[in-house]
């Protein structure tokens, strides 16, 4: 059985900071692009960062730019997100995911993705 876990959300004060990580099992995705979208309430699920299969790639939704880092870490099958400088429009339930392609190139709809977690909650006080 194929399972992305995420973890690291939580509640934090404007300007903070998370650290989001997803953890797969069930197999390995070190050839698959990853990525993090996000959902708020009454919103459709967006796309926020993803990474390609090395990790020697990223792309970002423009209002993430500059505050959130995608990184990957292949030998443990992990992929995590930095979230720096945190504003109350962060607040969402984060998903990550994965696609069975090496680059995420142009893959910014949920529907590109075939893999994901159950979510975990981030929510930034003003």
């Amino acid at each position: 059985q194929v399972q992305l876990v995420e973890s690291g959300g939580g509640l934090v004060q404007a300007g903070g900071s998370l650290r989001l990580s997803c953890a797969a099992s069930g197999r390995t995705f070190s050839t698959y692009a990853k990525g993090w979208f996000r959902q708020a309430p009454g919103k459709e699920r967006e796309f926020v960062a993803a990474i390609n299969w090395s990790g020697g790639t990223t792309y970002y939704t423009d209002s993430v730019k500059g505050r959130f880092t995608i990184s990957r870490d292949n030998a443990n099958n992990t992929v995590s997100l930095q979230m720096n400088s945190l504003k109350p429009e962060d607040t969402a339930v984060y998903y990550c995911a994965a696609t069975n392609t090496a680059s995420p190139m142009g893959r910014t709809r949920p529907s590109d993705y075939g893999y994901w977690g159950q979510g975990t909650q981030v929510t930034v006080s003003s």
